[in-house]
């Protein structure tokens, strides 16, 4: 919670002006009648310091500015999802082709995939062709992907987790050549 003016309760306090040059360590009330002097605010800053830091501002104007920032500060943060990924253990080869390229975008989105694996009714027997689909899988991506859990039987389901792995920049000696 930020303190201002009348708030403030500390005895003594640093004090930055309007400009951000340092005014020095002053009594709270010396502060504020300062601020009231240049028809300003004093807005506490950084109460855990010792003293506590106390700046000169517009309250108005300081207050919109540090929302703005945290407006900008939540867009930039990229919510990650856990997609999901599911087909059974009789999938065709089409069909398998076109769920990888579903996941292909969500690995490029940046996103993890939880690829799971149904077994039905007498399937659950066969466990070890669940294993080698899961397997074929995570060939058929190859380097491109992290597997972050690897494939594990929970019930009548086969589950792992991928991730996409940030290409690297090899750089060949035709390439220094050319510099």
């Amino acid at each position: 919670m930020t303190r201002l003016n009348g708030q403030i309760r500390a005895p003594e306090v640093r004090v930055i002006d309007a400009d951000g040059k340092q005014l020095g360590v002053m009594s709270s009330r010396e502060a504020y009648q300062l601020a009231q002097d240049q028809e300003l605010d004093l807005v506490e800053i950084s109460p855990g310091a010792n003293p506590p830091v106390c700046k000169i501002v517009d309250w108005g104007k300081f207050n919109y500015q540090k929302t703005k920032q945290a407006q900008k500060n939540r867009q930039n943060n990229k919510v990650l999802e856990m997609k999901q990924m599911r087909f059974g253990l009789k999938i065709g080869d089409h069909d398998l082709a076109v769920k990888m390229k579903k996941v292909t975008g969500f690995l490029e989105a940046g996103h993890k995939v939880k690829i799971t694996l149904f077994f039905r009714g007498r399937e659950l027997a066969h466990k070890d062709i669940g294993f080698k689909l899961a397997e074929r899988v995570i060939a058929d991506f190859g380097d491109r992907i992290a597997v972050d859990q690897n494939p594990q039987l929970n019930g009548k389901q086969l589950s792992f987790v991928i991730r996409g792995v940030a290409s690297k920049v090899v750089k060949t000696a035709a390439d220094s050549e050319d510099e």
